[in-house]
């Protein structure tokens, strides 16, 4: 039977870096309350005139000429972004220009910071059902252009980044062995953006609902790859806050070094951030040929969702 296999992942971030000491200048926060609350202690920017074209675009480069993959296969392109560069066209269609795959089907979705498991379950569709065979798929967010930089409970937590990831058609057992999403809006006063807003987020309602919903996510993943936590290598969780991981990691009842974190350098970058994840896991060396990872992701909806992938 026809799976999915995962080729390969790159990212790109922007170079400018605002660190918590930066943002002591900007608003009425400090170091110590932003990392003891999230962890996070630098996150990447957008400069004036970059877009998150650009930094698709940039991922998906570089995924490409690593790979020395011939772009004449990809037969569909898919971007999962909350903040795409305008209403339409999409920033798909664009990038299909900018990488020269005019022709292919492209559209963008919007799962928030589940947009990577999403878009997984949506190309796992595509491949098996036989309506494509070779698809890219890029998480690319510029969230700080939709935060408001005098909110310091908001303004602290988003940095910009893209995920790219091809996947393709496979007979090996190297391939998705599950995945669950889901949704609820009844949640949605919860995490929001107004059209031609800035983010507005309940803290504490997100943790609860968000701890909940990927343990149970996680849970169900496992059970329809017919897998336990004991065949899991590592995990990698939407890195959204430190404290909602260590939750998560608690109440499956694994030690959170099976998790990789690295939100202290990039903040919440929303569907990127998966991505960016996996591949500086890749580079650690804990990401390696045959490991069972499992992704886990919560998102304003609230969506969730995750996937074990085998690699």
């Amino acid at each position: 039977m026809i799976g999915v296999g995962l080729l390969g992942v790159r990212f790109a971030v922007p170079d400018r870096i605002l660190t918590n000491q930066d943002l002591e200048k900007m608003v009425d926060t400090t170091d110590e309350w932003i990392q003891t609350r999230t962890g996070i202690r630098q996150r990447h920017i957008l400069s004036e005139g970059e877009s998150s074209v650009d930094l698709g675009a940039r991922a998906a480069e570089k995924l490409l000429q690593d790979l020395n993959f011939d772009k004449t296969r990809i037969d569909a392109l898919l971007v999962a972004t909350a903040t795409p560069e305008m209403l339409f066209p999409s920033t798909a269609c664009i990038l299909t220009h900018r990488l020269g795959l005019n022709g292919i089907p492209a559209f963008d979705f919007s799962a928030a910071c589940s947009g990577f498991v999403y878009g997984l379950s949506i190309i796992k569709s595509f491949i098996e059902s036989g309506a494509h065979r070779t698809v890219l798929l890029v998480c690319v967010e510029a969230l700080s252009k939709i935060v408001n930089w005098q909110d310091r409970s908001t303004c602290v937590l988003f940095g910009d980044g893209a995920g790219a990831a091809l996947l393709s058609a496979t007979e090996t057992d190297r391939r998705l062995k599950s995945i669950l999403i889901g949704a609820d809006g009844q949640y949605q006063e919860y995490l929001y953006v107004p059209l031609g807003g800035t983010v507005a987020m309940s803290g504490r309602d997100v943790f609860q609902v968000a701890c909940r919903k990927m343990t149970e996510a996680a849970t169900e993943a496992l059970s329809k790859a017919h897998l336990t936590l004991d065949d899991i290598d590592l995990v990698i969780p939407h890195q959204a806050n430190t404290r909602i991981i260590s939750q998560v990691a608690k109440l499956l009842r694994i030690p959170e070094e099976k998790f990789f974190v690295n939100i202290q350098s990039y903040g919440n970058t929303s569907a990127a951030s998966i991505p960016i994840a996996y591949r500086e896991a890749e580079e650690a060396g804990r990401v390696r040929p045959g490991s069972h990872v499992l992704f886990v992701a919560f998102g304003g909806g609230f969506t969730w969702g995750a996937a074990v992938l085998k690699v």
